[in-house]
């Protein structure tokens, strides 16, 4: 899953060296959305090994042992991704304050579970602010002191969404496959700086992320359908076998040592399952429409 030569890397507390195989400096980290999920488990081991971290949340608490048993190490932001200008503040403000951030990561983003019909303006309009314009901004805001200090890594959290659908998930699946689009063109345009991208894509992992589900009033017309259910399945076997969260985070973590980064990185059996079948459909209706597209060439 992890690829050749990917591994979990030790530590050395000097920055900026490294010592030996396998063996890393201390990194530096700004990482959003770290209430739970993926967000709170790269900070944990990213403190327990010896990094610095700058967390942002939108609400205070959830972080307070940590900051209590890492206060040199861990500095807690409050940040709500859909504020633009805040989210320029705090990008700012980390880089000022740690001098220098090896890796960046877009983690902020909840999931929004309904028909399309179903969804109010409101969910849709916070959904794409969060998912898609939140780490948009994000990688806006770090663009130049990435440049500055002559290069660094940014993950992206995706999904397996970011490349395949499943009912009820439209516009979770639209954020997903939007910021995986504008990651590919980024990162084209700032390679020449040293500024590495890796999207990641978990399957169902085990996580909070079921509870922060935001669902509409459901409609009596989608009752005996997919959406239906899938509404009924509460996320069981239409996902397959669920991930480990800490060793899908270890697999992030593991990734930022890899040279040059990997655009993609899929955590899961079901993840990489799912999305190998997405992918060979996609092929083959693309190639079965070879002749179509050929002829539809102006005339030198």
């Amino acid at each position: 899953m992890l690829g050749k030569g990917l591994r979990i890397p030790g530590r050395t507390m000097q920055h900026g060296k490294k010592t030996g195989e396998g063996h890393s400096a201390m990194q530096s980290w700004f990482i959003t959305g770290t209430s739970s999920g993926f967000g709170r488990i790269l900070t944990e081991k990213l403190l327990a090994r010896g990094d610095r971290v700058t967390a942002t949340l939108r609400k205070p608490g959830p972080l307070d042992d940590l900051a209590e048993r890492y206060p040199h190490a861990l500095h807690v932001a409050l940040l709500d991704v859909t504020d633009t200008a805040a989210v320029r503040r705090a990008v700012d403000d980390a880089f000022a304050r740690m001098g220098r951030i090896d890796v960046v990561v877009n983690n902020a983003g909840y999931g929004l579970f309904g028909a399309a019909e179903e969804l109010t303006d409101e969910q849709i309009g916070h959904q794409i602010a969060t998912n898609i314009r939140g780490s948009i901004d994000v990688v806006r805001a770090a663009l130049p002191h990435l440049r500055a200090q002559g290069g660094g890594r940014v993950i992206q959290i995706s999904s397996a969404g970011g490349q395949l659908a499943h009912p009820g998930f439209s516009l979770y699946h639209t954020t997903k496959w939007g910021i995986e689009g504008f990651v590919e063109a980024v990162a084209l345009e700032v390679a020449p700086f040293g500024i590495e991208f890796t999207i990641i894509e978990p399957g169902a992992t085990k996580t909070k992320f079921g509870e922060g589900l935001v669902m509409p009033e459901p409609m009596a017309a989608y009752d005996e359908t997919p959406v239906g259910a899938m509404r009924r399945g509460a996320g069981g076997a239409p996902f397959g076998r669920q991930g480990d969260a800490g060793r899908s985070a270890d697999a992030i973590i593991a990734s930022v040592e890899v040279k040059p980064a990997p655009r993609r990185l899929v955590l899961g059996s079901s993840a990489h399952t799912r999305i190998r079948e997405a992918l060979e459909k996609r092929l083959a209706e693309l190639d079965a429409q070879k002749d179509i597209a050929f002829a539809a060439d102006a005339d030198e």
